[in-house]
C-alpha cells in the first residue's frame, strides 16, 4: 500500500469564474482522486483487520492441537515439523500486517496533531474576537475560518476594511508558520439578487470578495501566494435559511479552507511502510 488519505474535501464543490475551468477541473479531479484513494485505503486496511483475526484463529487451533499433543505424550517433540512451520508462518504474518496497520496509524495519527495544533493557534490568535464574528471548527479533518460578512466588507461592497485586516494579519501570522498547509479562500452571498455597477450578480459579488481577502494576505501580509485559491460560492452553500434576516447574514461571510498537502501525507504512509518492511 503506498497511499492513503484521509481528508474528503468536500468543502471544493463549484469554483467560480475567479478558478479557471482547468483549475477547477483539475481541483475536482484531485478531490474524487483522494476519495478513491481514501476508499481503496479503508478497504485494505479492513482486509488487514480481517485477515489478522482469521490467523489469530488459526494460532488459537494450532495451540490447542499443542496443548492436545502435550497432554496425551507430554512432550515438545511430538509437535510436527510442519505444523511448527506452519505456526512460525502464521506469527511471522501476524507481525507484519501489525506494523502495516500500526504506520497507517501513525501516519493518520501525525496529521490529526498537525489539525490540533493549527485549531488552537487559530483559537489563541483569535480569542479576543466575537463568536458571531469569527468561527473556527473542524470538519472530517478539515479547517474552517469563516469570517462575518460584516466584519470584513462594508455592506454591497468588496473592500477589505481596516478592522479586517487586523484579524487577516493574525490568519496571517498564523498559517505562514506551519508551511506544510495550503488553503482556499471562499465569498459567500445570500441570495437576494445583485446587479450593479461593479457587479453583475452574487457570483461576481463573492469572486471578488474572495480575491479581495487573498490580496491582501499576499500583499500586506506576506503570505505566499501558491500556497492560496480563490473562489466564489454566490448563495449555493447556505448556512442557515434565507426567508429571514439573520439567517441571509449568517449567509454572507468568507470562509478559509485550511487543506493539508496531499504529498506529505502520503509521503508520511510511504515512510511507515519502508520502516515495517
Amino acid at each position: 500500500m503506498k497511499r492513503i488519505m484521509l481528508l474528503s474535501a468536500t468543502a471544493v464543490l463549484l469554483f467560480s469564474s475567479c478558478v479557471s475551468n482547468k483549475k477547477y477541473a483539475e481541483l475536482e479531479e484531485q478531490q474524487k482522486q483522494t476519495q478513491d484513494e481514501l476508499n481503496t485505503a479503508t478497504i485494505k486496511l479492513n482486509a488487514c483487520l480481517e485477515d489478522k483475526q482469521n490467523l489469530n484463529q488459526q494460532i488459537s487451533r494450532l495451540n490447542n492441537t499443542n496443548a492436545a499433543l502435550l497432554n496425551n505424550v507430554g512432550d515438545l517433540a511430538t509437535l510436527s515439523k510442519k505444523e511448527a512451520e506452519n505456526l512460525e508462518r502464521s506469527l511471522e504474518s501476524i507481525k507484519e500486517k501489525d506494523l502495516a496497520i500500526q504506520s497507517m496509524r501513525d501516519a493518520i495519527s501525525k496529521k490529526d496533531s498537525v489539525t490540533l495544533a493549527l485549531v488552537t493557534s487559530l483559537k489563541g490568535a483569535l480569542g479576543n474576537m466575537a463568536d458571531e464574528d469569527i468561527e473556527i471548527n473542524v470538519e472530517k479533518g478539515v479547517v474552517y475560518v469563516s469570517i462575518s460578512d460584516k466584519l470584513l466588507f462594508d455592506s454591497g461592497r468588496y473592500n477589505v476594511t481596516d478592522r479586517a485586516k487586523e484579524v487577516l494579519g493574525k490568519v496571517a501570522t498564523v498559517v505562514k508558520n506551519k508551511p506544510d498547509i495550503e488553503f482556499m479562500v471562499e465569498g459567500h452571498t445570500d441570495d437576494k439578487a445583485i446587479k450593479t455597477s461593479m457587479f453583475e450578480d452574487n457570483w461576481d459579488l463573492s469572486v471578488k470578495r474572495a480575491t479581495s481577502v487573498v490580496r491582501i494576505l499576499q500583499d500586506e501580509f506576506g503570505v505566499e501566494p501558491a500556497r492560496m485559491t480563490a473562489a466564489g460560492r454566490s448563495y449555493y452553500v447556505p448556512v442557515a435559511t434565507n426567508e429571514t434576516a439573520e439567517g441571509r447574514a449568517k449567509n454572507r461571510r468568507t470562509r478559509i479552507v485550511v487543506l493539508p498537502k496531499l504529498d506529505q501525507f502520503y509521503g508520511m504512509i510511504e515512510e511507515g511502510m519502508k520502516s515495517a518492511e
